[in-house]
């Protein structure tokens, strides 16, 4: 957990736009320009529907799931970013382990680097 609760709640947000299937929602949540770095895709954003898209592609590994928890570590902070160590429960089933970097975009954060992390 991370005593930062602005960024518990927006990955309590986050959480939210997931279990929806909402992919306007989640691609609200990046900065533009950003960067999805997934070994086998890596995305530079340029322009918000490419993370709607992205997104949109994504939804069929989530088939089934309909609860989702994450665990939140804020790793490294400065005046305008925050690094947060994420890692995603769905159901009893599976997780995903995330880097995010978040911005400050005019009061607001957003996700401008998204990196798997493999154990």
């Amino acid at each position: 957990m991370t005593d930062r609760p602005e960024v518990e709640q927006f990955f309590d947000e986050y959480a939210r736009g997931l279990l929806a299937r909402d992919a306007a929602a989640v691609a609200g949540l990046y900065a533009v320009p950003a960067l999805i770095a997934f070994p086998a895709q890596s995305l530079a954003v340029a322009d918000r529907s490419q993370t709607e898209a992205f997104f949109t592609s994504a939804w069929e590994q989530y088939d089934g799931v309909e609860d989702v928890s994450s665990d939140v570590r804020v790793v490294a902070e400065t005046g305008h970013s925050v690094w947060a160590d994420v890692t995603w429960r769905y159901g009893d089933e599976r997780t995903e382990r995330f880097i995010y970097q978040l911005v400050d975009d005019a009061g607001t954060w957003r996700i401008a680097v998204l990196t798997p992390i493999t154990d």
